[in-house]
């Protein structure tokens, strides 16, 4: 019993230390999304749908939910929102070639299709990022039609 009380206790301080040392956010000045919909042209509707269900992820800027502020899940956000941009980051768009752009609307298309994105997750503590099935069609026809550019 004395060794689960010691590695409680060790846990505790790590824990506890775990509130000192925090990730980076991931906070951006101004418009960080501009030359994205400037050069795709979404829909108001389409824009809202980004916003809502793909920004916090996959551009430079997120809106952190309070519970963003407690260790480990601050860890666990960061990892997320890091790795999403590896995948897509629509404020690094205009550095992108015509190649990878329609590349990346490609992929945007089957992941929405597939229900990959936005991840399980996020909607269970996001619920108005859930897509409805008009949100999905509206979001596809969007990348569909602004692939076209390329």
């Amino acid at each position: 019993m004395k060794i689960v009380k010691k590695i409680a206790i060790v846990l505790l301080v790590i824990l506890i230390g775990m509130q000192f040392y925090r990730p980076d956010k991931n906070v951006a000045e101004g418009d960080y999304v501009t030359a994205f919909e400037t050069e795709t042209q979404p829909s108001p509707e389409v824009k809202e749908i980004l916003k809502t269900a793909c920004y916090d992820c996959h551009s430079a800027n997120t809106e952190y939910p309070w519970y963003n502020n407690i260790a480990p899940v601050s860890y666990w956000l960061a990892d997320h929102i890091e790795e999403g941009k590896e995948h897509l980051n629509f404020s690094d768009w205009e550095n992108y070639d015509a190649k990878k752009k329609d590349h990346k609307l490609e992929e945007v298309i089957e992941e929405v299709k597939e229900g990959e994105m936005p991840l399980n997750e996020y909607t269970w503590t996001h619920a108005d990022a859930k897509l409805s099935d008009e949100q999905i069609s509206a979001l596809l026809a969007w990348a569909d039609g602004a692939r076209a550019n390329y």
